[in-house]
């Protein structure tokens, strides 16, 4: 595996993020989430009463913080590819499983619908495409695998060095929800 190596773990709410992350964690890696480094820098806002959110002034956070850990770090967060990394895995779900995940986590119907809508458009893939981000990519889908499988494909993907097609490239062959319903 690489030396030193800062991944992002992205993906619209209910992907799995955070269980890939404990699970990261349990075999000894470092993890921060999004969240929690935007408090540290002082670039979360205000609580939103109507979704329970507080919304991450992102663009301060990437200036803020640099990854300057040694080995491989992974940062967890749906906003997690706009900061500076050196890849980023993107976790994909069949839309039916995260409306049922976030509908089990009590998240308004609004809410929901507008997760699911994010996911059905790609659109983790839309902002990378959107703000030229040209790091090495990794599409896995979450729907019906373990946190354990899919952390083995992320080490097997680590291990062959983050090969990658161009942004577009993996944009373009995407995983497409839209026309498995269609």
């Amino acid at each position: 595996m690489a030396d030193d190596l800062c991944i992002a773990i992205t993906g619209t709410p209910g992907t799995g993020k955070t269980s890939i992350c404990e699970t990261l964690e349990k075999n000894g890696f470092t993890i921060y989430s999004v969240e929690q480094l935007a408090k540290q820098h002082e670039c979360l806002g205000e609580i939103d009463s109507d979704d329970n959110s507080a919304p991450v002034d992102v663009h301060k956070l990437a200036d803020e913080w640099q990854c300057e850990d040694a080995g491989i770090v992974f940062v967890d967060g749906h906003l997690s590819h706009l900061l500076e990394v050196e890849a980023v895995v993107v976790l994909r779900c069949d839309p039916n499983v995260i409306k049922t995940r976030l509908s089990q986590r009590e998240y308004g119907d609004e809410k929901v619908a507008a997760n699911v809508e994010w996911e059905m458009i790609s659109g983790v893939w839309s902002e990378m495409l959107e703000f030229e981000i040209e790091t090495p990519c990794l599409e896995l889908d979450t729907s019906e695998k373990s946190p354990e499988q899919l952390v083995e494909e992320i080490f097997d993907w680590i291990e062959e060095g983050c090969q990658s097609p161009s942004v577009e490239e993996n944009a373009s062959k995407a995983i497409d929800w839209i026309s498995n319903i269609v």
